[in-house]
């Protein structure tokens, strides 16, 4: 993404994960607003985004920070909201087994890596 892009990106977090009403909009329980709406509102606050660049924006994003429900009519941000909101998310708790995701090469010699039980100093 060039810098506009990445600016409009974090706006938009901005807008969908903290302050929706920096623009004059509500978001429904579960984050998502109309997107005709949103982009209306950004227009009215000086920050003018057409459909295809926030099409672009949503679906070039490497770090995934927004998501169209899937007719495309409404958006909300995935991740990292401030205000309240029900993502629909089911908590699970943690795995039997814990993990390091540490790739071996990122570690010293000072750790043997091999089964989980053998972990530790040699």
């Amino acid at each position: 993404m060039n810098q506009k892009q990445v600016a409009t990106s974090k706006f938009l977090s901005l807008v969908l994960r903290h302050h929706p009403e920096a623009i004059g909009v509500t978001l429904d329980a579960e984050g998502w607003i109309d997107v005709d709406r949103l982009l209306a509102a950004c227009s009215r606050h000086g920050k003018a985004i057409s459909r295809g660049q926030l099409e672009e924006i949503v679906w070039t994003n490497d770090k995934r920070r927004c998501a169209f429900l899937a007719d495309g009519l409404r958006i909300r941000a995935d991740q990292g909201h401030s205000i309240e909101v029900d993502l629909g998310l089911v908590p699970v708790g943690p795995p039997q087994l814990p993990f390091h995701g540490a790739d071996a090469n990122c570690c010293t010699d000072a750790w043997l890596w091999q089964s989980p039980t053998n972990l530790g100093p040699r």
